[in-house]
């Protein structure tokens, strides 16, 4: 669980990131809780966007996400996501 601070830190960060994969009609399925959890292994904070002809809404996707992939939902903004977790092998930031 995040703290205020930290979200806020890792906000700050994805500023500067653009988003590495896109989710659309297909929804929330196994290949990309996979893809997603070996993305966030490999750089720890990534964000995602959510397309128009999703089904689900954003927070929906972002909530069930972090669920599949045991990560952390730093914000949703639009609809952009940005999820956190801690990367085993690949330390990169620290909170």
């Amino acid at each position: 669980m995040l703290t205020s601070k930290q979200r806020a830190y890792l906000r700050g960060l994805a500023n500067r990131e653009t988003a590495i994969m896109q989710i659309g009609k297909g929804g929330v399925g196994e290949n990309l809780v996979k893809t997603v959890s070996d993305a966030l292994e490999a750089r720890e904070l990534i964000k995602l966007t959510v397309l128009e002809n999703s089904m689900e809404s954003p927070k929906e996707v972002a909530n069930a996400l972090a669920d599949a992939t045991h990560s952390d939902v730093v914000g949703v903004v639009g609809r952009k996501i940005i999820l956190y977790r801690e990367s085993v092998n690949n330390k990169r930031i620290e909170l």
